[in-house]
């Protein structure tokens, strides 16, 4: 299903792989990428050595094309060098401004998808030398900038940003919502919820269950409840009982909030994870798992098995094609 976009890119397949914190690793990565979309990893919480060793797996694992996610609010300085070392493919720019890393990033060879919320943002994006835009709508899970409906944004940023290609994200996990995409301008899909039911997803077996029996009706869109580590960044995940707790209370600030304090789980290193805190339920924790976030767009009522990556990848495609004939 190629188009110009993954001519672009060097892909055969116009589906993007969410960069997902703990739950997209290198398996998961080179998977999509195998399969002819474009992985995203999402490396901007590792030390650089770390990360190194990420990159170099995938490597390990794939001859195709991937990407590494960069998040601004954390300005990631390290880590862009450490990708430009390596020789990654395309650096993902989420959450703020991107300074001189498009400079640096395309002056290294690599292209650059910048985030944008608003046909602003994408405008804006455009005149620092992007060579994608991904239009995140509200709808989409994890850590979401903007308020506005991908099927008002995508339309808006297509017009806005003329000839460089837009990647829809927000609510999609099946074909009929890549060819939605589609025909809204977008010249890709950006999916994260449905690859957390992949088979190469460490996803923790509560989070998909969780996952597997929700409905379209069953996330909630939060400014600050899940803000320790990472403030003042809203986001969309599944309702549970510490959201449940949160808005019994009337959703009061950080200080006093019910439970704050309380120890959840432990991660396998022994880091302790905190109730509120902006983690991620991936397989290998250890405690409570139902109260932490679950992060998940509106469009998780279609996660209903899983699957491997390639087979997530192959039946989206089919399913778009056979709705527009292509």
């Amino acid at each position: 299903m190629t188009n110009a976009f993954c001519s672009k890119f060097g892909i055969r397949q116009p589906i993007v792989l969410a960069p997902m914190g703990r739950v997209g690793p290198p398996e998961l990565v080179a998977a999509v990428s195998n399969a002819g979309g474009l992985g995203l990893a999402p490396l901007w919480t590792d030390a650089p050595d770390k990360m190194r060793a990420e990159i170099r797996r995938i490597k390990e694992l794939t001859d195709k094309p991937f990407g590494v996610n960069l998040n601004m609010d954390f300005r990631n300085e390290a880590q862009l060098d450490v990708c430009l070392e390596e020789g990654v493919d395309v650096i993902s720019i989420f959450w703020g401004e991107p300074g001189n890393f498009v400079e640096r990033a395309k002056s290294h060879g690599a292209k650059v998808i910048i985030t944008a919320s608003t046909s602003a943002v994408a405008k804006e994006a455009v005149a620092l030398g992007a060579d994608a835009i991904c239009a995140q709508g509200w709808e989409a899970g994890g850590h979401v900038e903007g308020k506005v409906s991908t099927m008002a944004l995508v339309p808006a940023v297509a017009d806005t940003v003329g000839d460089v290609p837009v990647i829809a994200a927000g609510g999609i996990a099946d074909g009929r919502g890549l060819a939605a995409a589609l025909a809204l301008g977008a010249s890709a899909a950006w999916i994260g919820t449905r690859f957390l039911a992949a088979k190469e997803a460490p996803t923790h077996p509560v989070y998909m269950e969780r996952l597997l029996a929700a409905s379209e009706d069953d996330t909630s869109h939060y400014d600050d409840l899940y803000d320790l580590v990472w403030p003042n960044a809203p986001h969309r995940a599944l309702k549970n009982s510490t959201s449940e707790m949160w808005d019994a209370a009337g959703r009061p600030p950080l200080g006093q909030r019910p439970g704050e304090g309380d120890i959840l789980a432990l991660r396998p290193d022994g880091v302790e994870i905190p109730r509120y805190a902006s983690a991620v339920a991936f397989a290998g924790l250890e405690g409570e798992i139902e109260p932490l976030p679950m992060w998940s767009g509106q469009g998780v009522g279609l996660v209903t098995k899983i699957q491997t990556a390639e087979e997530i990848v192959r039946e989206i495609v089919e399913q778009a094609k056979t709705i527009i004939n292509f």
